[in-house]
């Protein structure tokens, strides 16, 4: 288990250091800012709607180890996804972090998502974990409101 636990730290460090579409997204059709006031991270969320499908999406934004890891990972999971797909991602990734079962009581498949499952062991890092997931949520939904995890 240490061993598992130990390669979740290795690629939350990595996505930390070297995220991935770390970049303002030309042409984003879709944009929403977050922003955590307990710890002072800030997203921007950038994403190109195709018809359904989340052609392309990219973040900007400075924060703790776990928020820019979230967001990356979050990146390279929603793209090329339709928009039902990365919304109930969002619910599926939400529900981990908080430590909340499934409604369905099936285990989803989480591939990279599965290296946040500890975050829930601390409450306060949840909406560090969170608050790109919300960002996204908003810009996909065209909400227009600045997101915070307060």
């Amino acid at each position: 288990m240490s061993d598992l636990r130990e390669l979740y730290q290795e690629l939350i460090i990595d996505h930390s250091k070297r995220p991935r579409n770390f970049r303002t997204l030309e042409g984003a059709n879709r944009k929403a800012e977050g922003y955590n006031p307990l710890c002072g991270d800030k997203v921007t969320v950038y994403v190109d709607v195709d018809g359904d499908r989340v052609a392309d999406i990219g973040f900007e934004g400075k924060g703790c180890a776990i928020s820019t890891a979230s967001a990356s990972v979050m990146t390279e999971t929603v793209k090329g996804k339709s928009l039902a797909e990365a919304e109930a991602l969002f619910e599926i990734f939400h529900n981990l972090v908080t430590g909340k079962p499934p409604a369905d009581g099936k285990t989803p498949e989480l591939g990279k998502l599965a290296v946040f499952s500890g975050v829930s062991e601390f409450p306060a890092r949840v909406k560090c974990a969170t608050l790109a997931w919300h960002t996204l949520h908003a810009a996909l939904k065209k909400s227009g409101e600045t997101v915070s995890t307060e």
